[in-house]
């Protein structure tokens, strides 16, 4: 069976239960995971070597919780409905596509990895508002930005943040550069599209652009 482009990726018991064992020790402040993917999976360059970072979601959560929804409403001026733009407008290569199979706590790789030199410039792929913009731990510089839809965008790996916390931003807006920043091996761009705030429920960003108008490839 085929994924629900707006719904999270469905997973196997061994996901459930590592996200369950997550979720508990996370809830008692004892969660601290660095696992690595393996290079059959990530590369060997210009990929992420984690996706999951405790400190980053606790960040993530308590952000979007001082921002409240009434925060989005009127944001379909920020970007034309329904529409997304590309968050890159250079040549680069997709060095881990999203559902890799590794080591990751989800069990696969819960983004894409845009593969371009240090500094290039990142743009929104939906317009929105800025939940956390800062040093995000494994994410290394990251922004996250809340869409009308309901969906989080997340772009990782950041040498450069250019937006700040609660900042209104149109789809297309330049929100930083691309670096290598947090867990990495090379200069990329990590884009991770979640159906809600939580790690765990990403959808395939590829499909969600695509959808939208904007392709990846």
């Amino acid at each position: 069976m085929g994924d629900d482009i707006d719904s999270p990726r469905q997973a196997g018991t061994t996901r459930r239960d590592a996200l369950g064992m997550a979720a508990v020790l996370l809830a008692g402040g004892a969660l601290s995971v660095r696992a690595a993917a393996p290079a059959s999976a990530a590369g060997s360059d210009d990929s992420c070597a984690a996706h999951y970072d405790a400190e980053f979601e606790s960040a993530l959560a308590l952000g979007d919780e001082e921002i409240p929804d009434d925060e989005d409403r009127g944001l379909a001026e920020y970007g034309p409905p329904g529409r997304c733009a590309l968050p890159l407008r250079r040549h680069y290569r997709i060095t881990t596509p999203y559902g890799v199979r590794g080591n990751w706590l989800a069990g696969y790789h819960t983004g894409i990895d845009l593969a371009v030199p240090r500094g290039t410039a990142v743009y929104a792929v939906g317009g929105g508002v800025v939940v956390l913009a800062r040093w995000s731990g494994a994410y290394g510089n990251a922004v996250t930005v809340r869409m009308p839809d309901g969906h989080y965008a997340v772009y990782a790996h950041l040498s450069r943040i250019g937006v700040r916390k609660g900042a209104r931003i149109r789809t297309g807006a330049r929100i930083g550069s691309s670096g290598s920043t947090g867990r990495a091996t090379g200069p990329h761009l990590h884009l991770e599209i979640r159906a809600r705030r939580h790690y765990g429920s990403d959808v395939n960003p590829q499909r969600y652009l695509a959808r939208r108008g904007a392709r990846l490839w």
